[in-house]
């Protein structure tokens, strides 16, 4: 469904990207729609973004803590301890920014490259079918 060989998943399974799936009485491992979603997004970080296996569990783990504290965060009762669970999460989302913009900043740059290596080919076929004419 996403694409990956069983090696990649397990691998995935094995540094933490992929939390373990349940098992069959057989011991064949039984991916739910929560995994598939997550391998979805490992997927899309990787691809776009070109992320290193250390940048997508760092992204796993800003996901992670989300949901946690969005699933916790009603039972905190304590205004102060809400206000700084939110902000240790600002400050890892904020880390998640800069590395993105970072990465976009980048592929800006090459992307002017090949755009600039472009125009000098296009250049070059005027040149050439101007001197035919």
């Amino acid at each position: 469904m996403c694409g990956l060989t069983k090696r990649t998943i397990r691998y995935y399974e094995e540094i933490g990207l992929l939390f373990p799936p349940e098992r069959s009485e057989g011991g064949y491992r039984l991916y739910s729609e929560k995994h598939v979603e997550r391998l979805k997004q490992i997927l899309n970080a990787r691809d776009v973004l070109g992320s290193s296996l250390q940048e997508l569990q760092e992204y796993i783990a800003v996901i992670e803590e989300f949901q946690q504290l969005r699933q916790g965060i009603h039972e905190i009762r304590e205004e102060k301890a809400k206000l700084e669970k939110l902000e240790g999460l600002e400050r890892t989302i904020g880390l998640q920014l800069t590395m993105i913009d970072q990465k976009l900043e980048k592929l800006t740059g090459f992307r002017a490259e090949v755009m600039e290596l472009n125009d000098r080919v296009q250049e070059a076929k005027r040149k050439i079918i101007s001197h035919q004419e």
